[in-house]
């Protein structure tokens, strides 16, 4: 099935591990005496395909109809990964006794032969020659991944695995499918719970409810080139809900105006009715997609187009984009005038983001643009938009694109961002802006400035930040000249501990990067005595030759630290086993800890090691760690596959403190805020709540060994500080959480998708009675950056009495933009 040129590689990895092919026992489920899936075909719209569209077929041999509501069908990959998810398709209505059921899903860009009326349809991209479909009572995703996890799963009322399909029933898959060919049951339907006896290949031969088939192979309604109109418009394609209610139809001689044309990545051009109707909910323009093929219109074409109606998921959790495939074009005349742009200001778009499905999909929900955001956008999906005078709240990417919002007194940041408040207050005003012209991209703009004047185009979707407007006029940047931070120097007295993430960094990157990262520790943090670094690499990064240690990687970076005018820095660092930390492959990822030792003393205790597990020991003059740096508690599962905690104690002015370095886990796997299922599931939290509580366990052991003890927890925790991750971090009040200390719109250190927000944190235990903290704003808000997130700096007063006042300089922060000069 197609998936988008851009957008491949992140799904190439998706069947990249295979799990034990273990047979489902013989008792998987009661052999079906009614409800069975009958026939499974993944091929449609593939290359060679006669029918446009994959699709499954449910058959009733009972006596009595066969209800389908609140059931599903169900796919999972062939060879399904740790992230591979079961897609759901939900059904509605009966199986009538001897009759069948048609279920068709995602279409391709091959094929001439459309499915008969389908009985449901669903979005999914089925593979022509390997995959499980399961008939679930229920719609709530399946999660098991193994055949014999499913076969304690007593809701698959059915279930078909073919080709080579890991998941399945009996001795093994149905055997056989292809572009050409589907499995199907015998006229019998007769079901042994054994796949690879009761399924054989042969020619796809749907058949819905009413007994309609597809033509047995003949095009039914080939368009031709029609020079009038038919009967269907694009409002009546795009509908009143996310899903259009022509999903899989053909339509023929659809009018419009051709009003942009991509001709990169996934090709095609939008049109749009110069005719609408009166009703807001129904966009009035759509996406043509012409696949491989370079679209064969110019901007101002009058047209007519046929093709099939299809719902493109960019991915599973994602909204979907309403387009016509395998399209036939006939150009009536060229020149025409576009329809007026849709004004987007902070007057057309509600205040509220989107509607709530508890959880579920809302495809379904009747749009309300004027109550919800993402409802005006989608209610404008593949129509012209114009924005003026936007402020970017997202610097320039890589991939020429930027974040700008049409909402500017929506939670602004003191340097032009907009804030990420909290999971109930989303920011509606975020667009993204992508040029469609490729040698006038978007220009190289900073948070803070100004798109100035009109920038017009048509409102797209994606899985990269969701609705987004593809732009045939781009306004010119005002630069608001944004400033790198500098923080003040600690005073003699003050202990400067800081955390920066330096993304990915080893011995075989670029001296540029080196030198980047170097200039941000020695001027812009004005060199700290303990630098907490994240994502240091073992010397020879993403090679997987068994290289754990990262002296040279060091090296280069202490060295280039120098050489922007800071200290000497040493290192500690436990080197991980090889394979065991997550992050890049081969990479080795670990935490490490710079510091001065003109400044602090780093107490060594040997016996720390990748699996050794660091405790606080009870001393008469307080309390010590058993190793010296130390890893907490890595044979956790908390830890599988992820980073493991660095603790180190120090010695500062006569005074122990103790330093703990993080990276939690990362959001990957999250459903994202413009998602189809709303509220969006953050899956990825489970773990980092389980590491949380390992922090916090070990936090709590140092207090009740000492409860003066100077505790600073720290580095990039990936959670917002609103998050149940920074909860269960704090737990006990046994730690604080210094961002919160900053005004609010001071309160971010990354920024993600046009919003400013915080990954990254440090946290003080109560001993540390007074401090001074800041967020340095160097890389996040910029174009140009050496890493994604900015470090931040606390500058504590170890000799403060305990009845000193717990804030620095008496107002909370002492960092913020004070700090700074």
């Amino acid at each position: 099935m197609r998936i988008s040129t851009t957008r491949s590689a992140l799904l190439a990895g998706a069947v990249a591990v295979t799990l034990s092919a273990t047979a489902l026992p013989a008792a998987f489920a009661a052999p079906s005496a009614t409800a069975v899936i009958s026939e499974v075909y993944g091929g449609g719209g593939n290359s060679g395909a006669t029918l446009t569209r994959d699709f499954i077929e449910l058959a009733n041999a009972g006596s009595a109809a066969y209800g389908l509501d609140g059931l599903s069908v169900q796919y999972l990959p062939g060879a399904p990964s740790a992230g591979s998810l079961w897609q759901v398709s939900a059904l509605t209505g009966s199986v009538a006794p001897g009759g069948r059921y048609l279920v068709a899903e995602a279409a391709g860009t091959g094929g001439t032969v459309a499915l008969p009326t389908p009985d449901a349809t669903g979005t999914v991209a089925m593979s022509a020659t390997a995959g499980t479909v399961a008939l679930v009572s229920g719609t709530a995703p399946l999660t098991c991944k193994t055949a014999a996890d499913c076969a304690a799963d007593t809701r698959i009322v059915d279930l078909v695995g073919y080709g080579t399909a890991v998941v399945r029933e009996g001795s093994g898959p149905a055997k056989g499918t292809s572009a050409t060919a589907s499995v199907a049951r015998a006229a019998s339907l007769a079901d042994t719970d054994d796949n690879a006896t009761d399924l054989t290949a042969g020619t796809p031969s749907p058949v819905n409810a009413a007994g309609e088939t597809s033509g047995g192979g003949e095009d039914p309604g080939d368009p031709g080139n029609p020079t009038e109109p038919g009967t269907v418009r694009i409002h009546d394609i795009q509908g009143t809900t996310r899903v259009s209610p022509l999903d899989g139809r053909a339509v023929t001689g659809v009018p419009g105006v051709v009003t942009a044309v991509r001709t990169s990545g996934s090709r095609g051009f939008w049109i749009q009715d110069t005719a609408p109707d009166a009703d807001p909910r129904t966009a009035e323009g759509v996406f043509v997609y012409t696949g491989s093929a370079a679209p064969a219109v110019q901007v101002g074409d009058s047209v007519l187009v046929s093709g099939t109606v299809d719902e493109y998921y960019p991915s599973s959790t994602t909204q979907s984009v309403t387009e016509i495939t395998a399209p036939k074009v006939t150009v009536l005349s060229s020149g025409n005038a576009l329809p007026a742009p849709v004004v987007l200001d902070a007057k057309a778009v509600p205040s509220k983001y989107v509607p709530s499905a508890g959880g579920g999909s809302i495809d379904a929900l009747p749009l309300e643009p004027s109550t919800y955001a993402l409802d005006l956008y989608e209610s404008l999906e593949g129509t012209r938009v114009q924005i003026a005078d936007t402020r970017v709240t997202g610097a320039t990417t890589a991939y020429h694109e930027v974040w700008v919002t049409v909402e500017p007194k929506q939670n602004p940041t003191r340097r032009g961002g907009t804030l990420y408040a909290s999971y109930t207050d989303q920011n509606t005003g975020r667009i993204k802006v992508v040029s469609l012209d490729p040698a006038a991209p978007v220009p190289t703009a900073n948070v803070g400035d100004v798109l100035a004047g009109t920038t017009s185009g048509v409102l797209d979707y994606d899985s990269y930040g969701g609705y987004n407007l593809q732009a045939t006029a781009l306004g010119k940047v005002t630069d608001h000249h944004l400033k790198r931070e500098v923080t003040r120097k600690q005073k003699g007295k003050e202990l400067a501990v800081a955390t920066y993430n330096v993304e990915n960094l080893d011995a075989l990157d670029d001296q540029a990067k080196f030198d980047t990262l170097a200039e941000g520790i020695a001027v812009n943090l004005s060199s700290p005595d303990i630098v907490s670094l994240e994502e240091i690499q073992d010397d020879n990064g993403a090679v997987n030759d068994g290289t754990v240690g990262s002296e040279a990687t060091l090296k280069r970076f202490t060295d280039a630290i120098v050489a922007a005018g800071g200290p000497r820095y040493s290192w500690r660092y436990v080197a991980p086993q090889d394979g065991k930390d997550g992050g890049e492959p081969g990479g080795n990822i670990r935490n490490v800890f710079l510091f001065n030792p003109k400044r602090v003393d780093f107490v060594d205790r040997p016996g720390g090691d990748a699996t050794t597990p660091v405790a606080a020991v009870k001393t008469r003059k307080g309390v010590t760690l058993s190793v010296s740096p130390g890893r907490i508690a890595p044979a956790s599962a908390a830890w599988d596959d992820s980073r493991k905690p660095l603790v180190g104690e120090f010695r500062f002015r006569g005074e122990s403190v103790f330093v703990v370095g993080n990276h939690f886990a990362s959001k990957g796997g999250d459903q994202p805020l413009h998602g189809r299922y709303q509220e969006p599931v953050r899956s990825s939290e489970t773990k980092r709540v389980q590491q949380a509580k390992e922090v916090n366990t070990f936090v709590k052991s140092l207090l009740a060994a000492d409860k003066s003890a100077r505790v600073v927890v720290l580095g990039d925790l990936n959670d917002f500080a609103f998050s149940p991750t920074v909860g269960a971090l704090t737990d006990g009040k046994v730690l604080k959480p210094l961002i919160t200390t900053l005004p609010k719109n001071e309160q971010y250190s990354y920024v993600y998708e046009g919003n400013s927000q915080t990954l990254d944190h440090i946290l003080t235990s109560p001993g540390v009675r007074r401090f001074d903290y800041d967020v340095v704003h160097i890389n996040a808000e910029f174009a140009d950056q050496a890493s994604d997130h900015d470090p931040q700096i606390v500058r504590v007063d170890v000799n403060a009495s305990e009845h000193g006042n717990g804030h620095g300089n008496g107002h909370g922060h002492g960092g913020g933009h004070h700090g700074h000069h």
